[in-house]
């Protein structure tokens, strides 16, 4: 089968043919019909985080159950069912799953795993343990969720990552209340999503800022109330729209330190700064100390969106089923498989919002 590829650090992602591993105890395989190009994957390419390779890239994604390992049907899901991908599933054991916070699994969330092979026979790893960008993935069951098979492929792939991300850092992380302000910095397919949320959940105003004017109109399509250009003075913008206070809640999703000040500065005394961006490791963040006590801010981050996919996705999903969650304004590119590299190379340029991959 066909999957996209990336051989080492800074090169340019291909497509070539690998050979997934038979489907064993507790493992299903799905044959893919749609997978979002996100910023996680684009952070394995440029070396923001360190997986090993050569790695299939890819983890956010729909597809159709095609077989289910010897322990058969009967079990979390059966061969035709839609399911949606979940590249963090709790092991339910650990600390962290036994005390309310399957997020942060000590199980989950590691970059690469080692998975299938090339056609050459040399050994590949998988992209947060899915490698989804691919025609067929094999993935432990429980890394799987049902999903109505009336809902379109390419709206449930993005349930994945960037709605589940953006909806919990919203309603979860961040516990937005209607009426309170929120600014989104970064507006990406994640950041756009968060504007989607921050809408639905009241907030008024709801300002998106970018460094691209570009993103206006994505922006106001998907429940930005106003739309900045990022720069020096959007602090004291985000002031003028708020009663010269700052945001209640400012929501990074680019994960660089320097927008990371900016949101800081962005909030106003007592607010909330919640960071769903993944920067890198030497990219430091620095606040002064009297700044910390006298604007008695709260800095966090949102893994994953504080969810719970097993509980939050289904809910997700009936809310785009029954129309009161509109996510067809984040979708901004539907490419074949051969066209992946090129919508990589838009999303490092900062260009649209998500591209989805259809395999159908």
């Amino acid at each position: 089968m066909k999957a996209l590829i990336v051989s080492a650090t800074k090169e340019q992602p291909h497509v070539a043919d690998v050979v997934l591993p038979p489907v064993g105890p507790g493992e299903v395989r799905v044959r893919i019909r749609a997978a979002g190009v996100c910023h996680s994957d684009l952070s394995m390419v440029n070396g923001t985080l360190a997986p090993s390779y050569p790695l299939i890239l890819g983890h956010e994604a729909a597809g159709v159950v095609v077989e289910v390992g010897p322990e058969g049907p009967g079990g979390r899901v059966d061969v035709g069912d839609q399911v949606v991908l979940n590249w963090a599933p709790p092991c339910r054991e650990c600390w962290h799953c036994t005390h309310g916070e399957p997020w942060l699994c000590a199980e989950g969330g590691r970059p690469s795993a080692p998975r299938g092979r090339l056609a050459s026979g040399e050994a590949t790893h998988v992209t947060l343990g899915l490698g989804a960008l691919a025609e067929e993935v094999v993935v432990p069951s429980h890394a799987v969720i049902p999903v109505p098979a009336d809902l379109p492929a390419d709206v449930a792939a993005l349930l994945g990552c960037a709605v589940l991300t953006a909806t919990g850092a919203v309603n979860r992380t961040a516990a937005v209340h209607a009426g309170e302000s929120v600014v989104v910095i970064g507006l990406g397919g994640v950041g756009l999503a968060t504007l989607n949320a921050a809408r639905a959940a009241g907030a008024d105003p709801v300002i998106g800022v970018d460094l691209s004017e570009a993103k206006r109109d994505l922006a106001l399509a998907a429940g930005a109330s106003h739309f900045l250009v990022s720069d020096d003075g959007m602090p004291k913008a985000v002031r003028g729209l708020t009663g010269g206070r700052g945001a209640d809640h400012a929501i990074e999703c680019v994960g660089r330190s320097a927008t990371i000040g900016a949101a800081w500065r962005a909030t106003r005394r007592g607010g909330q700064v919640t960071v769903v961006g993944m920067g890198a490791r030497d990219d430091l963040v620095s606040l002064g100390a009297l700044d910390i006590f006298h604007s008695a801010r709260t800095l966090r981050s949102s893994v994953y969106g504080s969810s719970d996919p097993d509980r939050d996705l289904p809910a997700l999903a009936a809310a785009v089923g029954d129309g009161s969650l509109d996510l067809t304004p984040l979708i901004t590119d539907r490419i074949p498989l051969e066209a992946a590299p090129d919508a990589f190379t838009r999303m490092s340029r900062g260009e649209g919002a998500r591209s989805v991959v259809l395999f159908d």
